[in-house]
């Protein structure tokens, strides 16, 4: 019962994530999203927004209390506190396109199409409010590694009214998020999260532990709102890198309020070491999104689905081949490699590829 009733706040919670009034296709603008200047921590907080709640619960919560447990959970496990063999980087890639844009989200609204904001859509061409760990498993991908039928999503980035669309491949980082980079294993299928919030403020992004240099064109850097204006140099596109957390409670694919079985590592008392914390002992990869958007010049009309630059966010759920993920962390990540796609590092050749020139497994 106890649980039960964490549902309900956590639906409410879930419901906070999404907003609904008229927007592109179909898709659920924000009221308050107005033309944007701002590139100061100080910018105003979120107003005006309308928040639905789900009404759902995902195919996969057998009960619908809103967790979905992990079938067999990890258990017996300490955060490491090793120091492992010193490696600058311990990291692969994933390079994945645009499949299509929607007023979707399995995660937060799972069986309700059309009632959140638009979102683009990466990775598995199939995503939508149905998705489920099964149907991404059996639907196609638009990452250069067919084993990566992931679904990764964000909130569409516009110009006026008119989505503006990554083009080409996306990096997509898979790293250690603790120092004992050889603790790392792989996400187990269907695990899935959302990192950040719409409803954030522009300080509650800037202090948010995914932040990494928030937006950024040209020469301008750090910035929680969309920068006023970009250099028009044609090779000149607008940016955001945002971390996910990496530690993992072993218990549950997903919580109410798809974040809680989440958690960034946290600081090992009297060192400058990351470890996951007791609470979320399993440590995972770390999850970095680097998007560039092909806009520039000015950018007063520049906007998210989901309002103000500092609503960022992204969804992530996974649906990896098992082998081929378990390849890629152990040969890269655990190996303390810097790894293309293929699992190659140019810089330790005698490593060699973990995946063939079709970026399977060989």
């Amino acid at each position: 019962m106890a649980r039960r009733s964490t549902l309900i706040s956590g639906l409410l919670i879930s419901g906070a994530l999404v907003l609904t009034t008229l927007g592109v296709g179909g898709a659920a603008l924000t009221a308050g999203a107005a033309p944007v200047q701002q590139s100061s921590a100080a910018a105003p907080a979120h107003q005006g927004h309308t928040m639905a709640a789900s009404t759902k619960a995902a195919a996969e919560d057998a009960d619908g209390d809103g967790y979905i447990p992990a079938n067999p959970p990890v258990t017996g496990v300490e955060p490491s506190t090793k120091q492992p063999p010193q490696a600058y980087f311990h990291e692969f890639q994933a390079h994945c396109s645009v499949t299509h844009t929607k007023p979707d989200d399995p995660i937060v609204y799972p069986g309700q199409p059309g009632k959140s904001h638009d979102h683009t859509f990466m990775g598995n061409t199939t995503t939508d409010a149905n998705s489920t760990t099964a149907s991404l498993d059996s639907g196609s991908t638009k990452c250069l590694a067919p084993g990566d039928k992931s679904g990764y999503w964000m909130p569409t980035l516009l110009n006026g009214d008119q989505p503006v669309l990554p083009v080409g491949e996306q990096t997509i980082y898979y790293k250690a998020g603790v120092t004992d980079y050889t603790s790392v294993r792989p996400f187990p299928k269907g695990l899935r999260f959302v990192v950040g919030s719409p409803m954030q403020t522009a300080q509650e992004f800037r202090n948010h532990r995914g932040f990494v240099e928030g937006w950024e064109c040209g020469n301008s850097y750090f910035n929680v709102d969309f920068p006023a204006s970009c250099p028009t140099s044609r090779d000149t596109q607008l940016n955001i890198r945002m971390q996910a957390p990496s530690c993992w409670d072993g218990k549950y694919l997903d919580t109410p309020d798809h974040k809680s079985h989440m958690a960034y590592p946290v600081v090992k008392p009297g060192t400058n070491d990351n470890m996951c914390p007791a609470d979320h002992p399993v440590a995972l990869p770390m999850i970095e999104f680097k998007m560039a958007f092909p806009v520039n010049g000015d950018m007063s009309k520049v906007r998210l689905s989901s309002g103000r630059g500092y609503s960022f966010h992204y969804d992530f759920f996974n649906a990896w081949d098992d082998r081929t993920l378990k390849a890629m962390v152990d040969h890269c990540v655990v190996g303390g490699l810097q790894c293309d796609p293929r699992g190659y590092d140019q810089n330790h050749p005698d490593k060699g590829a973990v995946l063939n020139d079709h970026y399977e497994l060989p």
